[in-house]
């Protein structure tokens, strides 16, 4: 039990806050929609549901991705936070297909719906507290990406550098967006209803509402279905390459792989040295280039192996060739 909670106080904030915050506003917009039979406060529903049981996984799943490796399970659980994602969107998927649903008969069927003010209250308030963790994650989004900046500023940056996001964070971030977006628009539905007498409005905003709840769906799955299989970090191969390369030491590349895990990196290199240096001298190379390249962001473990230099320069910034000696270094848990 100490180790759960040890690990739990670990996750992922931004989704834990947006879990409790998405649980209280669904709560609201459920007793709003047991009142009034609003569909668009229906599918507001809907949607606040799958955003809460979303976020909730997503908090445990990244803090289990954060679990020391085992003997059984050697490459750690980093990938754990992207196969709970891939559950999540399943939850997301059928409230979607829901909320459209219901919109549609509402569109073939409009019927008018009372309270007024207890729709627009509520929706207010959710669109604010949406928007609080929109906000909220995009600090997250700015802090994970190695910007100091806060603020409006911070949001629109995390825009233009989503995908630096940790999965988790991304997550709440994409959900919390559309949910806003959602409120929005169901707010301005329920007034155009209410005072032009065009109650099909209310059933076009629930589609419109699923439609963009499978946007999120669609984008989280491909995302985190190639984390799940291993994905290459293009920008950080070449960083590390660059940075390997700049040593005296080392004659040329023959391999490098950076394949995120989860939260975290896991990286290959095979490099060829000078064959007239001793072991103990290539040792204190491997333990240099180590301690240098575990400092660089979001590195959890290096594999590193060498080869005798052949006089000929294979690295192109592509990956190739065997393995022949290798070790590795992890940091302590």
């Amino acid at each position: 039990m100490k180790d759960i909670m040890r690990l739990l106080k670990d996750g992922n904030k931004p989704s834990l806050l947006a879990g409790v915050i998405n649980a209280v506003i669904a709560i609201l917009k459920a007793a709003a929609y047991i009142l009034t039979g609003n569909v668009a406060m229906f599918a507001e529903m809907l949607h606040s549901i799958g955003d809460a049981a979303n976020q909730f996984f997503v908090y445990i799943g990244s803090a289990l991705s954060k679990k020391a490796p085992t003997p059984k399970f050697p490459n750690g659980f980093g990938r754990v936070v992207n196969l709970v994602c891939l559950g999540a969107v399943i939850i997301v998927a059928i409230m979607s297909y829901e909320a459209v649903k219901e919109g549609w008969h509402h569109v073939l069927n409009p019927t008018e719906t009372k309270g007024l003010a207890i729709n627009l209250s509520v929706l207010g308030a959710a669109i604010l507290l949406e928007f609080f963790v929109l906000y909220k994650a995009s600090k997250e989004i700015a802090h994970e990406s190695g910007s100091s900046l806060t603020g409006f500023k911070a949001l629109f940056y995390s825009f233009s550098h989503l995908d630096k996001a940790k999965p988790a964070t991304k997550l709440v971030f994409m959900e919390d967006l559309v949910a806003t977006l959602g409120g929005v628009l169901a707010f301005t539905s329920v007034l155009i209803a209410h005072y032009t007498g065009f109650l099909a409005a209310e059933g076009i905003a629930s589609m419109l509402i699923g439609l963009m709840m499978f946007y999120v769906v669609g984008k989280v799955f491909l995302e985190n279905a190639r984390g799940a299989i291993g994905e290459t970090d293009e920008e950080m191969l070449q960083h590390i390459a660059n940075i390997v390369a700049e040593d005296s030491d080392i004659k040329d590349i023959q391999k490098v792989e950076v394949i995120k895990e989860g939260e975290y990196l896991h990286v290959e290199i095979v490099l060829e040295v000078d064959p007239s240096k001793t072991v103990a001298y290539i040792d204190d190379v491997r333990d240099r280039l180590m301690l240098v390249i575990l400092k660089q962001k979001g590195v959890r473990d290096v594999l590193i192996s060498f080869d005798e230099d052949d006089g000929i320069k294979t690295w192109t910034g592509q990956n190739s060739t065997v393995i022949s000696e290798s070790t590795t270094m992890k940091f302590p848990e």
